[in-house]
């Protein structure tokens, strides 16, 4: 069961020890491995999140599956999540670090939805309008294509949301049609 506030606490504390070591972007990489471990492979999932499986088996196949992939922070960090029976949250924790990172890093995440693919060029220019003056390099941003919005964009940044697609606007009209303005102004004059 998933517990945001728990993630969030030991990604704080691995961020935390990851600075004191000066190691934070070494930490980062292992720890965006192990999340794309976990979302990738959904045996390795099934695995931690398996109360069957006793910890020291759990920690053998970690090992076996990551063993000198990781440094030796992440390593004592995973460890440490299994001795305690947290590894189940391992996704979540790893969620909770790379985002806890981006904001210690001032990294905006921007989510464009397209119809289709697009001009590099023509990305960027939408990202510049809407991100003002910060920086290329701390915007980050997160393509995806649905052709069901048919046309324009969908772009989602922090709780904002500029729908400027085809689909909205079909959808704006047909509510318009549906409500028939123009006929109830026709009939009260």
């Amino acid at each position: 069961m998933p517990n945001p506030r728990l993630a969030s606490r030991y990604a704080k504390a691995l961020l935390d020890l990851a600075v004191e070591q000066n190691a934070v972007d070494a930490v980062l990489q292992d720890i965006k491995m192990l999340d794309s471990l976990c979302t990738e492979s959904r045996d390795f999932a099934n695995m931690l999140r398996s109360p069957i499986i006793k910890a020291d088996k759990k920690q053998d196949i970690i090992n076996a599956v990551v063993g000198g992939k990781i440094g030796v922070i992440v390593q004592g960090f995973v460890k440490l999540l299994v001795s305690k029976g947290r590894e189940s949250n391992m996704p979540e924790i790893a969620t909770a670090f790379i985002q806890q990172y981006k904001q210690m890093k001032g990294i905006m995440t921007v989510k464009l939805t397209l119809a289709s693919p697009i001009d590099e060029t023509v990305k960027k220019t939408i990202i510049k309008r809407i991100t003002g003056n910060v920086p290329e390099s701390q915007v980050e941003v997160k393509e995806v294509i649905n052709p069901e919005i048919i046309g324009g964009f969908i772009l989602q940044m922090d709780d904002k949301l500029i729908d400027a697609s085809v689909r909205r606007d079909l959808n704006d009209v047909k509510a318009q049609f549906q409500k028939n303005i123009y006929i109830s102004t026709l009939f009260a004059n």
